[in-house]
């Protein structure tokens, strides 16, 4: 096998395949197509050669040989030249016979050449410094704000009999129109909320306040300017409301018995304060890690002069969505409802997402270079390890075996701890 390579924004990749290796190939193939042959009057696969070879589609065999022979080749190219191809290449056979050479051009994009300035160390160093000297500290008062919210997330309700007061839980059915039709989800049954908290768009919640059991009101509001939903901001609509329950909220009182309330292993309230303490500033620590990281990505992006090709950048724009409807799912949405929201098409959501897809990509870029640069490598065993531990998480979901791909999990795990080393090397640049 011959080839010669060409590189430009693509790479092009001209094989020659000589017949006398082809041939090889092609006879195998052709034995194999030769004892499938069907023939009545003869049992299948002891069909003499000469009548099932009138039953052969020789021309079929040679690109079946062809197929073979390309794969195997193009994957030895990839590897020897080292190149970095990206998606399905573009093939075309420009001389295919019996007896002769095979000729093939191969065209294939391939992710571009990284280049960091020799200077990027001192960026990734101002950010280390810089972040010394805004570390944030967890203050009792924070720590006492945390304990307010569990104790608030354990408030008890019980039905009163009276009007609906700030801070009450109640259920109510509601309506929203405009110019007289239900808008798109205007309706709900015995929907929970918790009056004073601002979950629905202003006025809702003070209206309700002063509300009876079994009591209905209508009144009109308008939607934020800055609502979610471009097709209601700023819009007036009418609210027909029913209150069904109102109960009094019981927050329990922060003593030790709380704190004793929440888990064996705090005796006294101090112990529970040290936990979640201790639970915030391993939080804080993530938070700063995560935007130190982002920064490191931005600074380094912000040093590379690339041209991304357009099937990369189209790949990223199609996991980005793919991340986004899964977030959607997860709130019970799904992908067209919230282009129906926000009054945009999948082609007009792409091209906004595109410059952040193109950074997405440069950022993956730059953290493999400094893999390679860095000689950063990651033990098989450990690559194993952190695979099982992702797998005994979802131990419990039924057909995990069969919907779970182990070689694309072996190499997102493998890349993200591969990442993670780079990473820390960053960290510790001075």
């Amino acid at each position: 096998m011959e080839y010669k390579i060409e590189k430009k924004d693509d790479v092009q990749i001209d094989v020659i395949i000589p017949w006398n290796d082809a041939q090889k190939e092609f006879d195998v193939l052709m034995q194999e197509a030769l004892k499938r042959v069907s023939v009545k009057g003869f049992r299948k696969g002891a069909v003499p050669q000469e009548i099932a070879e009138g039953h052969v589609d020789r021309a079929q065999v040679l690109a079946d040989t062809t197929d073979k022979l390309l794969r195997k080749h193009y994957m030895d190219i990839i590897t020897k030249e080292s190149l970095k191809v990206i998606g399905a290449p573009r093939v075309n056979v420009t001389k295919l016979a019996e007896g002769n050479d095979i000729e093939i051009k191969i065209i294939a994009a391939v992710l571009p050449e990284v280049v960091l300035p020799k200077k990027w160390k001192d960026a990734i160093s101002k950010i280390n410094k810089d972040d010394k000297k805004n570390v944030k500290t967890v203050s009792d008062e924070d720590v006492n704000e945390e304990i307010a919210h569990i104790a608030n997330s354990r408030a008890q309700h019980k039905e009163v009999d009276r009007a609906a007061q700030k801070n009450d839980h109640v259920k109510v059915d509601f309506t929203v129109k405009q110019d007289g039709v239900i808008i798109e989800n205007g309706t709900s049954k015995d929907h929970s909320l918790v009056l004073g908290k601002g979950v629905f768009i202003p006025g809702f919640e003070e209206a309700v306040i002063g509300m009876i059991k079994g009591e209905e009101k209508t009144f009109d509001l308008k939607f934020p300017d800055e609502y979610h939903a471009k097709n209601l901001a700023g819009k007036d609509a009418t609210f027909e409301v029913k209150l069904n329950v109102v109960e009094e909220r019981s927050t329990p009182e922060i003593t030790d018995e709380f704190a004793k309330s929440l888990g064996a292993q705090f005796s006294t309230l101090d112990d529970l304060k040290k936990s979640v303490k201790e639970g915030m500033e391993k939080e804080q620590e993530k938070k700063v890690q995560e935007e130190r990281r982002a920064k490191y990505l931005d600074a380094l992006a912000e040093m590379i002069d690339v041209s991304l090709p357009e099937a990369i950048v189209h790949d990223e724009l199609h996991r980005m969505l793919g991340e986004f409807s899964q977030q959607l799912s997860m709130s019970g949405m799904d992908m067209d409802t919230y282009l129906g929201k926000i009054g945009k098409t999948k082609e007009e959501v792409e091209k906004e997402w595109e410059p952040q897809a193109k950074k997405r990509v440069i950022s993956a870029l730059v953290l493999e270079q400094l893999a390679e640069d860095e000689e950063v490598n990651v033990d098989s065993k450990e690559i194993e390890e952190e695979m099982n531990r992702t797998l005994a998480m979802y131990k419990g979901v039924q057909d995990l075996d069969k919907n779970i791909d182990m070689r694309q999990l072996y190499e997102y795990t493998r890349g993200m701890m591969r990442n993670d080393k780079v990473f820390d090397i960053l960290e510790k640049i001075k």
